[in-house]
């Protein structure tokens, strides 16, 4: 996004290196770095971005992250609804910077079952339990095919993963895979399952969208904020009837996907490439102080 202005140094933590703006990635865990560069570099500045973890947890109980908030010279949140959880006193350094992806022409679907994909590690936050609960309620149906990629983090999750597999016969768990052979399972895929508990703004959802398949996700702040507040797709966090209703809705009534396709439509250019880098470069020329028609070179350190 920076490269054809900027000499960007990427580290995983800032250690003195020379530089004109330090873009940190996570509030409580580059907490260090930030308040070095603060110390070291008086007057140059520093932009924070935040987390799905910072937003909704981290910002509020943990004396690191509350630290970056203030240090900071802006900060940015990944989807609309992240302003709202900031501390008033900060919210007028925030803004918002949709991350994005290239958007792709809708694959045709077959019509002689529904794919559900999901995709995200087995951990906590991304709630995969849900996802296994529902492709439980739905054994009975052979024209419906749940899939999961991600890595089991801890081995219980895995356990659990091959459970679901043994008693419901039409969901499969793919572990981890790379990205590019994800985005064609994402783009051949029906619907987009994404549950999370927790989520600052998912790639994987703007992904989906930029690739022509809808999404159904839990109704949190963080899916709110990318997919707008009257998307047709919500379920509650944590209620896999309500998502098995979806998914059976999504493959018994073509008017629900069709929808749903429009509605994700309507949101595609927050996520195109060329709006975010230009939303990135502005606050970086803010930031410097930098004369937006003149190209300068500089270096800006990313922990």
């Amino acid at each position: 996004m920076l490269a054809a202005d900027y000499r960007v140094d990427l580290k995983d933590r800032w250690t003195g290196s020379d530089a004109e703006l330090l873009i940190a990635l996570h509030a409580r865990r580059s907490a260090e770095s930030i308040r070095r560069w603060s110390h070291d570099m008086p007057g140059r500045p520093v932009l924070v971005v935040l987390t799905g973890t910072d937003l909704y947890r981290d910002i509020h109980v943990d004396a690191s992250a509350q630290e970056s908030l203030r240090l900071a010279d802006a900060l940015v949140v990944l989807q609309e609804r992240g302003i709202d959880e900031l501390p008033q006193h900060v919210r007028a350094k925030a803004i918002v910077c949709f991350q994005s992806s290239p958007r792709l022409e809708a694959l045709p679907k077959t019509t002689r079952h529904l794919r559900a994909l999901m995709v995200g590690h087995l951990r906590d936050e991304k709630d995969p339990q849900t996802y296994f609960d529902a492709a439980r309620m739905l054994a009975g149906r052979s024209d419906m095919l749940l899939d999961h990629v991600g890595a089991a983090l801890q081995a219980d999750w895995a356990e659990r993963a091959r459970a679901v597999e043994a008693s419901c016969p039409h969901y499969r768990w793919l572990g981890p895979l790379g990205h590019g052979v994800t985005l064609g399972r994402i783009r051949r895929a029906h619907v987009l399952v994404h549950p999370s508990r927790i989520e600052g703004g998912a790639h994987v959802v703007l992904e989906a969208v930029q690739r022509g398949t809808p999404v159904l996700a839990s109704r949190i702040p963080g899916n709110v904020g990318m997919l707008g507040n009257d998307y047709a797709g919500y379920f509650e966090a944590g209620d896999a009837a309500a998502l098995s209703a979806l998914l059976m809705h999504c493959r018994d009534d073509p008017s629900t996907l069709s929808r749903l396709n429009r509605m994700c439509a309507a949101r595609s250019n927050l996520f195109e490439p060329a709006r975010e880098r230009a939303t990135l470069l502005e606050m970086v020329r803010r930031l410097t102080g930098e004369n937006p028609s003149r190209r300068r070179v500089g270096s800006v350190g990313t922990t």
